[in-house]
């Protein structure tokens, strides 16, 4: 055999070689891009872990229903930890008081809660194109999230879990993302892992069309959609969203204020790269009739009035929708919360008090919530129904994300990417949300 012979063979076995390898990782790609739910059974990697985790919270949860919690939370609620041993594993559960107190301003039962997240029913595993190397679970009726966080996440969490939960005692109807527990589960020869509970912005979901992450950028923001037809779930981005417009009418100055006034908070607490959601499903004709109905205006109007327990303070109206002032008319908040404010996050962070957001603070708690199981995460359109949230708020503008703005600028130059200041995150998200309404 010549050497040109012998040469051409064995370009030809590396060349065969290299498109098996190909064809192997190829199999491999398509595999990671199946997006959605599936059911956690019993053949699933993860069957073990969420089994745990249903029996390690059906205990922490009894515990609150057992001792709940005083009106009055102490700073020693807050700083609680609280472990129980099981028969294979270990299970931490933080601020346990604080968290129950909140789900309890929800409008939420602990027994309710119990039942939705340690029910028979198995967990979800939703797979989505997010970036983020945590670990996604959806209790079965989908209204709960569960999510595996880093220890720095959750220390972050921890630190400002007082800020913010006075944040929603303030902004009851905040679009922020309602976090309904934190806990680390130790399994015998594996690392700790934790993991926080969440309402599900999107719930229920049973008739929605699409669903969008937005982040008032255009790097890296274009999801391919699922082929029509399928039962894929795949969450759009912000370039999937052009052309399209989140129709609200008279509701929409109350939500750029509400948008304002929650970017604002993150900005203060130098967070960037929190998502936007939408989604959106058309109303029935019935459920358009039934939203501006007599009867349905005084279910509604109850639902946003009535006082509850407040997180905090147990002589403060209470989430969803406290109002504190009696001569405030919803044509009023309208008005105030019509006011968009041009000033940057930078302006109101360099004044050292949040005054600027008091004269909007009546209108901002006069929102007319639906009568749903899902109220504050849910706002009707003439034609469509909204659910909008703020999620992923643990990203801080560290040295090392500083750094990571520098190389973006030199390697997107003239283009927006994420990580900018929390100052032009918080304005160009506003201005997004104010482009895209009408």
């Amino acid at each position: 055999m010549s050497a040109a012979t012998g040469a051409i063979g064995m370009s030809g076995h590396r060349q065969g070689s290299g498109t098996v390898k190909r064809k192997r990782w190829g199999g491999l790609r398509q595999q990671w891009k199946l997006l959605g739910l599936f059911e956690i059974d019993e053949q699933h990697e993860f069957y073990s872990l969420t089994c745990m985790m249903k029996e390690g919270l059906a205990a922490a949860i009894q515990n609150t229903i057992d001792n709940p919690p005083t009106n009055e939370l102490s700073d020693d609620d807050f700083r609680l930890k609280v472990t129980k041993i099981h028969e294979n594993f270990t299970m931490e559960t933080f601020a346990g008081p604080v968290f129950s107190s909140l789900r309890g301003s929800l409008g939420m039962t602990e027994q309710e809660y119990q039942q939705s997240l340690c029910s028979e029913n198995r967990y979800l595993q939703f797979i989505s194109n997010s970036k983020s190397k945590a670990d996604f679970f959806l209790t079965n009726d989908k209204r709960f999230f569960l999510k595996t966080q880093n220890k720095r996440e959750i220390k972050f969490l921890l630190a400002n879990l007082k800020i913010y939960m006075e944040h929603l005692r303030k902004y009851p109807h905040s679009l922020l993302v309602k976090f309904l527990g934190v806990h680390r589960i130790q399994i015998p020869r594996n690392r700790k892992k934790y993991f926080i509970v969440m309402q599900s912005v999107f719930y229920p979901d049973d008739r929605i069309n699409a669903r969008y992450d937005i982040k008032g950028c255009e790097v890296s923001r274009w999801t391919e959609p699922a082929p029509e037809g399928s039962q894929i779930i795949v969450v759009l981005k912000d370039l999937n969203f052009e052309g399209q417009v989140i129709t609200l009418d008279h509701q929409r100055p109350w939500l750029l204020r509400q948008m304002e006034i929650d970017a604002q908070f993150l900005c203060r607490l130098n967070v960037l790269d929190y998502s936007f959601l939408v989604a959106y499903q058309p109303l029935h004709h019935d459920e358009r009739h039934q939203s501006q109905s007599f009867a349905s205006l005084i279910v509604r109007t109850k639902k946003s009035v009535y006082p509850g327990s407040s997180p905090i303070h147990a002589s403060t109206a209470a989430v969803p929708g406290a109002v504190l002032e009696d001569d405030c008319t919803l044509s009023e908040s309208q008005n105030a919360s019509s006011r968009i404010s041009s000033h940057s996050c930078s302006e109101h962070a360099g004044s050292g008090s949040e005054t600027a957001e008091l004269p909007d603070f009546k209108a901002q708690n006069r929102r007319l919530l639906p009568n749903l199981k899902n109220p504050l995460h849910v706002i009707d359109g003439p034609e469509q129904r909204y659910f909008i949230g703020i999620i992923d708020i643990f990203t801080v503008y560290s040295f090392k994300k500083r750094l990571e703005h520098m190389w973006k600028m030199l390697r997107h130059p003239g283009r927006s990417f994420s990580t900018v200041s929390p100052q032009n995150y918080c304005r160009r998200l506003c201005q997004w949300v104010q482009g895209h309404t009408k």
